[in-house]
């Protein structure tokens, strides 16, 4: 058997054009054989060929070959073929059984009994076909699957459209999974056979699971919504199986899918909606061909807002962080996609804060920018609530700085990343962000050549302050998932979403405006918590109980921190030409009662302790509150 083993991985390394010569040399072989069977079988004793009798075997060789070659027979890799190649031997096998008994049984030679051009092209077919099928079984999963007799995964592909077919041819190759049957919308094709595989009803997914002990669902379905994505996990809950999934249509489109291409599902293909295609008039208006400058640039929303903004082709991108790490980080990747896209699109690293006034200053003079997206900020609620006096100098102060310094040097468009925080806070953080939406506000009133703008959203998924990448964390650590109480709501859109949305609100802005995203439904944390654990193959263990993976522990809501986030603070918004875009109708404060409590502000933060920075933030927010 190791001698078997051993000859069957030389095979494998052998370069193509050897694999094709024993393939040739294989069938030549089954020629002569079946000469030779079909005179065993005719006469009843082994015959050795003498005279005329050579040339059944000649002819044999001479015509199967060229046949053979003509039909493809030696193009195919014998362990990927398919039914569609096994059809093609048939044809050739037709063909050559035709000339072959119109030599020996129509025309006749002496010596050759005129059964022989009948029962040779018979054999040759058998054996041709068996040679191949073997091949296939033999060498399909890894060299020896036979020999080793590895078990595979029984899986259910959901999906039997043309990526769920390419799949399963795929799947055949590994050796790794066994499909056992398709599940499919398309009632159509329910109760049909692909590739020899049952296509069922979506009803039927639960009992198939269990009576085929099916381990592995792969979806194979990359048009579907991120809603039916949902509905099917909802139905696979309490079951414990892995659910993988191949990329989106666009990434298949060289039309091959193999095992590689799946995936495994993540909370992202399953709380992100399906995006509205961004309008191009809109992406290119406050970019193309223009200097864009990038505030925060290094962060999870600034380094998305550059990968859009780079696709626009503006003449020079300012990518502006105090982070060398991010800054880095960032300006490799987009010099990256010079690279590869042989584009010479100026991209600058820029070292500095949005606090120091003649670093910014300097910036401005020398690059001249037309459009500021400005994401830096201190957003951690937790960390912003324990020092509130850096969370007013960056937020507050920092956004006034780089929005006067914009008057200043005639800057086109100023679009602020504000946060659903802002409504209504309860923390220091998300109300240095109201603050900073007011401070431009009022600014905008007064300042024609400049349009400000703001934009305001929830979490984004996977940014450096949501809750997903924590959880991913825990549970790769064994657990327990934390959050801070069973009630909590927030709302969730994924980063290249949330950043395109963002450059098209800006473009819409006529000065002064805060717009507001379509974040879809709220999702309670602990829901996400338990679907991300299902996710990774994993079972929530209750309390109370010893059975289950990951437990959840509930730690008690953080200071300040809100259960539920609001995107508006009046009623009515209002509608924009975009359907995933609002403007709200918030009031903004006098230019005087701004000015007087921003003073008080920055005479507060002058002082050692800074005690009383929360109690006059909240107080600038109320509508009725009066100057400090």
């Amino acid at each position: 058997m190791q001698i078997i083993y051993s000859l069957s991985e030389k095979i494998l390394t052998l370069p193509r054009s050897a694999k094709r010569a024993v393939a040739v040399a294989t069938d030549l072989a089954l020629c002569i054989i079946s000469v030779a069977l079909a005179y065993r079988l005719r006469l009843d004793v082994w015959v050795v060929p003498t005279g005329s009798q050579w040339l059944s075997y000649g002819i044999a060789v001479a015509l199967a070959v060229p046949i053979f070659v003509k039909f493809g027979l030696y193009r195919a890799i014998f362990r990927y073929i398919g039914w569609h190649a096994l059809g093609a031997v048939t044809r050739a096998c037709i063909l050559y059984g035709a000339l072959y008994s119109l030599v020996f049984s129509v025309i006749g030679v002496v010596g050759v009994p005129r059964s022989t051009g009948l029962l040779q092209p018979i054999l040759l077919f058998l054996a041709v076909g068996a040679s191949r099928a073997l091949a296939r079984s033999w060498f399909a999963g890894g060299v020896g699957t036979f020999l080793t007799q590895s078990k595979t995964r029984p899986v259910l592909i959901y999906g039997a459209g043309s990526a769920g077919r390419q799949l399963v041819a795929g799947l055949g190759n590994s050796g790794e999974m066994d499909v056992v049957g398709f599940i499919d919308d398309d009632r159509r094709l329910q109760g049909s056979f692909v590739h020899g595989k049952l296509v069922s009803a979506p009803g039927q997914l639960i009992e198939l699971i269990d009576t085929l002990a099916v381990t592995d669902i792969l979806l194979a379905m990359p048009r579907t919504s991120r809603q039916r994505r949902n509905e099917i996990m909802d139905s696979l809950r309490g079951h414990n199986v892995t659910v993988r999934m191949l990329p989106g249509i666009f990434d298949l489109a060289d039309g091959k899918v193999t095992i590689n291409d799946l995936r495994p599902l993540e909370i992202e293909d399953l709380l992100g909606r399906d995006p509205v295609p961004p309008e191009p008039a809109l992406m290119s208006k406050c970019i193309g061909e223009k200097c864009v400058l990038v505030t925060g640039a290094g962060g999870s929303i600034g380094s998305e807002l550059c990968r859009q903004i780079y696709a626009q082709r503006p003449a020079k991108l300012l990518l502006v962080d105090h982070s060398e790490y991010n800054l880095y980080a960032i300006e490799q990747e987009l010099a990256g996609y010079n690279l590869a896209q042989l584009h010479d699109l100026e991209i600058v690293p820029l070292l500095a804060s949005v606090r120091e006034e003649a670093r910014i200053d300097e910036i401005f003079e020398l690059y001249k920018p037309h459009t500021i997206y400005h994401a830096a900020a201190y957003k951690h609620v937790p960390i912003v609530e324990l020092n509130p006096h850096e969370g007013v100098r960056n937020n507050v102060f920092g956004t006034k700085l780089l929005a006067d310094l914009a008057v200043k040097h005639s800057v086109s468009d100023f679009v602020l990343i504000s946060t659903d925080k802002a409504v209504r806070p309860t923390n220091v953080m998300g109300a240095t962000k109201r603050v900073a939406e007011m401070i431009l506000q009022g600014i905008a009133a007064t300042a024609p050549d400049t349009c400000f703008s703001m934009v305001r959203f929830g979490n984004v998924l996977g940014s450096s302050g949501s809750v997903v990448p924590l959880f991913r964390k825990q549970i790769a650590a064994g657990g327990p998932v934390t959050l801070t109480h069973p009630d909590i709501t927030r709302f969730f859109m994924t980063i290249p979403e949330a950043a395109q949305l963002v450059i098209q609100a800006g473009a819409m802005a006529r000065g002064g405006e805060v717009f507001v995203l379509d974040m879809g439904q709220p999702v309670k944390i602990i829901d996400l918590a338990r679907r991300m654990i299902e996710l990774s193959g994993l079972t929530v263990r209750e309390p109370d109980s010893q059975e289950g993976d990951i437990a959840i522990r509930i730690t008690g809501l953080r200071p300040a921190e809100k259960l539920y986030e609001e995107l508006l603070i009046g009623d009515n918004p209002e509608t924009t030409s975009h359907p995933r875009i609002l403007k709200a109708l918030d009031p903004a404060p006098t230019s005087a009662k701004l000015a007087a409590d921003l003073g008080a502000l920055r005479t507060e933060l002058a002082q050692p302790a800074a005690g009383r920075l929360a109690t006059m933030l909240h107080a600038m927010i109320r509508p009725d509150a009066t100057p400090a």
